[in-house]
């Protein structure tokens, strides 16, 4: 396990195709100066022993050595010891809405992106719960099992999109089954669901069957809407441009709603509640509210500890392409000039 003490510092290393950039143009306009100055021959003889691959060389070294630098101030841990925590809290699944209605842009910058803010900040509120993560459209996939480690549930969260399930639809029952899967029969704790779509549900009879076997074991279902009741279009992009706007059979444009009232009804069979998800901050604060009341069981965590750093191999490296850089010069090497490795004195 690794990890980072200044992610900041990453930023630094744009430096380093700035510099590459920098050389080359400055290359370029060397090689245009000399023209206007004399012919490529003459230059030859002006300066006999000036070796345009030894300033490439010192440049690839300089670069190495910043950049070995830089990841010497993120400061790289690696994790040398996986122990057993004792901890306390609820098991969380989040099954998020992936399907094509989920790219209207009713709420900024668009439903998908706004569920995955929504339970990213949720995420941020958590202490000692697990989590999991669940993506569905026509069928459910499982995204992330139950875990503790929160970096991995972020870095899956980004990662989903409307094209990560070839069937469409929005099967929410199929992510109420799966999510019935996801908790441990062993370890007794508190269960609970949430289901982040803007309420389009294509299998409603059947996922009242799937509510009621939730509940059955133990899970309390929450619903977050994402969306707005009077609707949007679904847009076709390329490259981040609209191509055009979804259409049904008969050729007109879809409008996708928010259907609160089947997420409502979800979270009412589900012992829990409908939360509006137009305001990010608000609907955070009452969830957190509402986890804060629930009771706390506890669990065993495996964990890394005893984290070492790691900075210092990067300085060292660092040092050693900088000192390379500092004494190695531009003229030519004489020995290896003498060898004539690629025939430059001409034939014999």
């Amino acid at each position: 396990m690794i990890q980072f003490d200044e992610k900041i510092y990453f930023y630094l290393l744009a430096i380093v195709p700035i510099m590459a950039l920098a050389f080359f143009f400055l290359q370029i306009w060397k090689k245009r100066t000399q023209k206007r100055f004399a012919n490529a021959k003459l230059m030859k003889r002006l300066a006999p022993n000036r070796s345009s691959f030894k300033s490439a060389l010192k440049l690839a070294f300089l670069l190495a050595g910043l950049s070995f630098l830089i990841l010497g101030l993120v400061n790289p841990k690696i994790g040398t010891k996986l122990e057993t925590v004792k901890r306390e809290g609820v098991d969380i699944v989040f099954a998020i809405d992936v399907s094509k209605s989920m790219l209207a842009e009713d709420i900024a910058p668009n439903r998908l992106e706004k569920a995955k803010r929504i339970v990213s900040e949720i995420i941020n509120q958590l202490a000692s719960d697990r989590i999991g993560i669940i993506a569905y459209a026509g069928q459910a996939y499982p995204q992330l099992p139950i875990t503790t480690d929160y970096g991995a549930a972020k870095m899956f969260l980004q990662s989903m999109n409307t094209d990560m399930l070839s069937s469409q639809g929005t099967a929410i029952n199929a992510a109420i089954d799966l999510a019935s899967t996801y908790y441990d029969d062993s370890q007794q704790t508190n269960r609970v669901l949430f289901i982040v779509s803007d309420g389009e549900d294509h299998s409603e009879s059947s996922t009242t069957t799937s509510v009621e076997n939730a509940v059955q074991n133990g899970i309390q279902i929450f619903t977050i809407g994402v969306g707005k009741e009077k609707g949007a279009p679904i847009p076709i992009k390329r490259n981040g441009i609209v191509e055009s706007l979804k259409k049904d059979n008969e050729g007109e444009v879809v409008i996708t709603r928010l259907n609160e009232t089947i997420l409502a009804n979800i979270a009412d069979r589900g012992n829990g509640e409908y939360i509006d998800g137009s305001n990010t901050e608000a609907a955070v604060e009452y969830i957190k509210e509402q986890l804060n009341r629930m009771d706390k069981t506890e669990f065993e965590a495996k964990q890394f500890a005893e984290y070492k750093d790691q900075f210092q191999w990067f300085l060292a490296a660092g040092f050693l392409f900088l000192f390379l850089d500092i004494f190695i010069l531009d003229r030519k090497t004489q020995w290896l000039k003498k060898l004539n490795l690629f025939n430059e004195h001409g034939d014999a």
